[in-house]
């Protein structure tokens, strides 16, 4: 990773953090797990987009069964891409693009990330 560097996701990550708390994010380590789990969020997502584009028409158009469980419709909004750009980049980049633009934040000391409404 080149850019953005640990350095500047780390003091985008905490620019937030009020004076007098404990930053978001103190190590290389916070930054390597929520970029990965941002990018398994967008990767689950477009296995399910994948599972749609090689449904069948006559079972897209099935309305007594849903096409998705909720579990998949869930991952499949939470992993949509925040950046316009991304269609072209791979999801470990979006994670840190979205990251280092702060469309997505980490939540707590879970290090679980959140899209930014």
């Amino acid at each position: 990773m080149i850019h953005p560097s640990y350095s500047e996701l780390m003091n985008v990550i905490n620019s937030e953090v009020e004076e007098g708390e404990q930053p978001l994010v103190q190590s290389r380590y916070s930054i390597v797990k929520a970029a990965a789990t941002r990018a398994k969020q967008i990767i689950d997502s477009r296995a399910i987009e994948e599972k749609l584009l090689k449904m069948p028409e006559k079972d897209k158009d099935k309305v007594s069964e849903p096409v998705l469980s909720d579990d998949e419709e869930f991952r499949l909004k939470l992993g949509e891409p925040t950046i316009p750009k991304s269609s072209n980049m791979k999801p470990l980049s979006i994670a840190v693009e979205e990251l280092y633009e702060g469309k997505v934040k980490i939540v707590n000391n879970a290090n679980d990330i959140s899209e930014d409404e």
